[in-house]
């Protein structure tokens, strides 16, 4: 049984472009109709699907207020007829389209209308990158952008957007692509709410409460907070010698009253592979302290001796 599954799915890499109507589903039933077959004749004009379909290596994925465009060619095969989509819908703004393109595997299935159709992480990445996008956008996920990135005609069309949350907490890295009035060069504003989430730290409480997952605010806070407490004690007592000077021993260098260190962080999680998430974060918390007017901050060189409690 095993092996006959195995024959079943094959998979294989695809370039997915995933097309929706936005606000599909507040049209009348009649203006649904004429939008979906408009955007139909647009799809179908354009260079990319002629070319693709031409050489059998483009598949078709109807998802109700949208579809789906699985090529079979290159990367830029989906980012190319995307282009050409967002061009031709200039001249029909009552159209309102997002995209969402991503690179990844997929395979054929049998649906239950004994129809030949497409599964698989290429066409559930691609439609998250898509939900984050608001009208005229073109996302593309950050798998995709670092393929085009090694092009040098695609660099400047390319717009980190960082990280958006979707369905079922599944998060996305995904980047604007927009050039000469193609696509659009807003922040959607998915991006802009988590944005301003992320930039919002909440005041601490006393008052209990339930455990929850913290927040990159949270953790920050806690992180730099309890940096200082340490790095100020461990300085404070290196700068007070246990035992009187002997004449011929040199003067302690004197620490500035307002200085700080941020000792090494360990990663303690069961992932030996995230070790370089500590790093980060106490790269991140030096460079904001080394903002603060007044405060001399220890560089990162003289508290490694400290990384794992070895030193004496």
């Amino acid at each position: 049984m095993a092996a006959e599954v195995k024959k079943e799915i094959q998979l294989e890499i695809a370039h997915v472009l995933f097309i929706d109507i936005v606000g599909y589903s507040k049209l009348l039933i009649n203006e649904q109709s004429e939008q979906m077959q408009k955007l139909r004749e647009i799809v179908r004009g354009t260079e990319q699907f002629r070319l693709a379909e031409a050489e059998g290596k483009l598949l078709r994925l109807p998802t109700g207020d949208g579809g789906a465009l699985v090529f079979r060619t290159s990367p830029e095969a989906p980012v190319l007829c995307a282009l050409e989509i967002s061009k031709e819908l200039k001249k029909h703004p009552e159209l309102r389209v997002r995209m969402g393109i991503h690179s990844g595997p997929v395979n054929e299935i049998t649906d239950l209308n004994e129809q030949a159709n497409i599964a698989g992480a290429g066409i559930n990445v691609a439609q998250r990158v898509m939900d984050c996008g608001d009208s005229g956008h073109i996302l593309l996920s950050k798998h995709v952008a670092d393929d085009l990135e090694q092009y040098r005609q695609w660099q400047p069309c390319l717009h980190d957007l960082g990280e958006c949350e979707v369905k079922h907490g599944a998060r996305v890295h995904a980047f604007n692509l927009y050039t000469d009035g193609i696509g659009n060069p807003e922040v959607p504003e998915k991006f802009r709410q988590a944005k301003e989430k992320e930039q919002t730290v909440p005041a601490v409480s006393t008052a209990a409460v339930k455990p929850a997952a913290p927040s990159r605010a949270w953790i920050v806070a806690l992180v730099i907070a309890a940096a200082a407490v340490a790095g100020l004690y461990i300085f404070s007592h290196r700068s007070a010698p246990t035992t009187p000077p002997s004449a011929t021993a040199p003067a302690p260098v004197a620490i500035p009253e307002k200085s700080i260190a941020v000792l090494p962080f360990e990663n303690l999680s069961e992932e030996k592979a995230n070790a370089y998430f500590a790093d980060g974060v106490q790269d991140e918390i030096l460079t904001n302290l080394a903002r603060i007017a007044d405060l001399k901050v220890i560089s990162r060189t003289s508290v490694m001796q400290y990384k794992g409690g070895n030193a004496t």
